[in-house]
């Protein structure tokens, strides 16, 4: 069990900055024992968050990424055919549940409704997983916890929570971080200049305005970093821009003309 544990361990310290008290908030939240979720858009920093989370509480951390055929089966485990025996196999969920894990749930409304549903009885006082296929029921140990993330600017009536789930979770509200910090953020991850970074940083600004206009998701701090690092490797910043910014968020012809112009300008 020992070895397991140590699979997961977060060995370096992940690159995050505070940006307002969720740090304190989930130490607090960890300490009493209460299941976290994580609401913001994509690439704005909670699943880095939750790894830095980890390595700070000194936990090992398993994360499962969701989408809409990951089963019940999927999270607490499976009968599997070695040789000739039939040997169970713990699911993500399950490992985390008997070696005190951070279990991270990304994206859980894109989960099966059935299969969310399997962790309500550990986000109350039972801090219990039933295992029905083995007729068994792991109780938690004192240093689990379970975290989940999802992005609201998605959700629809087919893709949403309910509230059953929902209110079994303290619930944590992320954004893109403030022009100066999300500067600070690019020019530390993507390894370029400070003015470089404020740059990429107003046409991330910028883009984002356009949200509401025909552009659904704007442009998240992820792909300001992965433009800082082609910049880095001696890509030109408008080549960067483009293949970072521009074309990933979108297909709409007139969008990317509008996103391109916002480069133009500031670059």
């Amino acid at each position: 069990m020992e070895l397991a544990v140590e699979k997961f361990k977060v060995e370096n310290e992940p690159y995050y900055l505070p940006v307002g008290k969720e740090v304190e908030l989930f130490e607090a939240a960890y300490g009493m024992k209460l299941p976290v979720m994580l609401k913001g858009p994509t690439g704005c920093g909670k699943t880095r968050f939750v790894e830095y989370m980890a390595y700070k509480l000194k936990r090992p951390l398993i994360t499962v990424a969701c989408h809409e055929d990951l089963s019940a089966t999927d999270l607490v485990g499976r009968f599997l055919l070695e040789g000739e025996e039939t040997v169970w196999h713990d699911g993500p969920l399950t490992k985390a549940v008997r070696t005190g894990a951070i279990c991270y749930l990304d994206e859980v409304v894109e989960a099966r409704k059935d299969t969310v549903v399997i962790i309500h009885p550990l986000t109350d006082h039972r801090r219990r997983l039933p295992i029905e296929k083995r007729g068994t029921i792991v109780d938690a140990l004192p240093e689990f916890m379970l975290v989940v993330s999802y992005n609201p600017g998605y959700q629809s009536i087919l893709k949403d929570l309910k509230q059953s789930t929902r209110q079994r979770f303290v619930a944590m509200e992320f954004d893109y971080p403030s022009a100066e910090a999300e500067t600070e953020i690019v020019a530390k991850e993507g390894g370029i200049d400070a003015q470089t970074a404020r740059d990429l940083v107003t046409i991330g600004q910028k883009v984002r305005n356009l949200r509401g206009h025909g552009l659904e998701e704007g442009v998240s701090t992820r792909l300001l970093i992965y433009a800082a690092q082609m910049i880095a490797k001696g890509i030109a910043p408008i080549d960067a821009a483009e293949v970072a910014l521009c074309s990933p968020i979108t297909d709409d012809r007139e969008l990317q003309r509008s996103i391109r112009e916002i480069v133009t300008t500031i670059i």
